[in-house]
């Protein structure tokens, strides 16, 4: 049995109580489930697709890869893909736990994730036992480190600070990872959700023509539907990249019954041919996002990054050298308010004194949570 640590969203379960004491109740803003409807559109094209009584390919459906192909040419600007450098995925979450197993890596490799991040690339390396670093560039790393690097996992937008990095940043990673013989996969599932100059500038993808060149030779970019199309129940992800992992990606998937159902594959062909639904959901997260914004600055909190995505990455300004105990101090007083987040802490020590707040409640909720914050913590 693997012994991984315990799940971290099952530590909020004191601060959840609290929060539910509160004479208005509970306000939710940890987690980030999506709460609004899925589209129409999609649901349609899931109850279209209900009698497929035959196994579906692990790869997709040849529509649905050229779908996905399509989307990022039009959404990402990213040329030349065609359907042999994509594949369905079932979620991105299934994917980034299990690329290190897929890509045969073990015991003596390395792999290295943001210094803020999502705790899943960390899952991924010890499930096959490789050594995790933490680091934003490769450059600083030792000789004896890089040396064992196979896997960089990129995270931009990034999950939970927000930051974007620029197109030169992702190239040098793709540059030095490539002298390397490593491969880069870049989690971008908050693409179409920019805020501010990344409202009309595009975020790099890391398959961009500035990034990637000509050639896309040892990356992948991962994508979901889940934050942008209200899909998360669906679980409809997919990958798209280097043509010879992605074939021996959709081999090994095949073996292992990682496959994404058709009526599920149908469903998402709708949702990336409809581009209204996502301005729509992003028009939501917009004014939820502004009210939110201006009501924790009244507060006397401080929002750092937090250019993209669906969180925002809150800090108290008074206090100085935080530590793990400040993030969880942070968590209690909002609690006291009947409101819950996440700590910081979750996302490694580099989030000691932060909260993360989640722009995806209800318009209900949201409008519970200003007057809290206005009353003061």
């Amino acid at each position: 049995m693997l012994d991984l640590p315990e799940y971290p969203w099952q530590l909020l379960a004191p601060y959840k109580a609290t929060a539910q004491a509160h004479p208005d109740g509970l306000v939710d803003l940890s987690i980030g489930a999506p709460v609004d409807p899925t589209p129409d559109v999609i649901q349609h094209a899931l109850r279209s697709a209900t009698n497929w009584p035959g196994y579906p390919g692990a790869s997709g459906t040849n529509e649905l890869r050229d779908a996905i192909a399509q989307w990022y040419q039009r959404r990402r600007s990213v040329k030349n893909l065609t359907r042999d450098n994509v594949a369905a995925t079932v979620g991105s979450k299934e994917f980034i736990a299990w690329l290190p197993l897929l890509l045969g890596l073990g015991p003596g490799d390395v792999i290295v994730y943001p210094t803020v991040a999502y705790p899943t690339y960390d899952i991924g390396a010890k499930i096959v036992g490789a050594t995790s670093v933490t680091a934003d560039s490769l450059a600083g790393l030792d000789d004896e480190t890089r040396d064992k690097i196979k896997l960089v996992w990129v995270n931009s937008p990034a999950n939970p600070t927000g930051i974007v990095q620029e197109a030169s940043a992702l190239r040098a990673v793709v540059n030095d990872a490539r002298g390397l013989g490593a491969v880069v996969a870049s989690d971008e599932c908050y693409a179409e959700l920019g805020w501010g100059r990344w409202e009309t500038e595009l975020i790099p993808s890391i398959l961009h023509p500035q990034v990637a060149g000509e050639d896309f030779t040892g990356l992948l970019s991962v994508y979901s539907l889940s934050k942008q199309s209200n899909m998360a129940g669906y679980r409809a992800a997919f990958v798209a990249g280097d043509t010879k992992l992605i074939a021996a990606l959709i081999n090994l998937r095949s073996h292992t019954g990682m496959v994404v159902p058709g009526p599920i594959q149908q469903a998402t062909i709708a949702a990336l041919a409809d581009e209204a639904h996502v301005a729509e959901q992003k028009a939501r997260y917009r004014a939820r996002r502004e009210k939110l914004v201006t009501a924790i600055e009244a507060a006397g909190l401080v929002i750092d990054h937090s250019q993209a995505g669906l969180y925002l990455w809150v800090r108290d300004p008074t206090v100085t050298n935080p530590t793990a105990d400040d993030s969880w101090e942070l968590v209690d007083r909002f609690a006291k308010a009947g409101m819950l987040v996440g700590p910081g802490v979750f996302y490694s020590s580099a989030g000691n004194g932060y909260i993360r707040i989640s722009i995806t409640a209800t318009d209900q909720d949201v409008d519970q949570a200003v007057p809290r914050l206005r009353a003061g913590l």
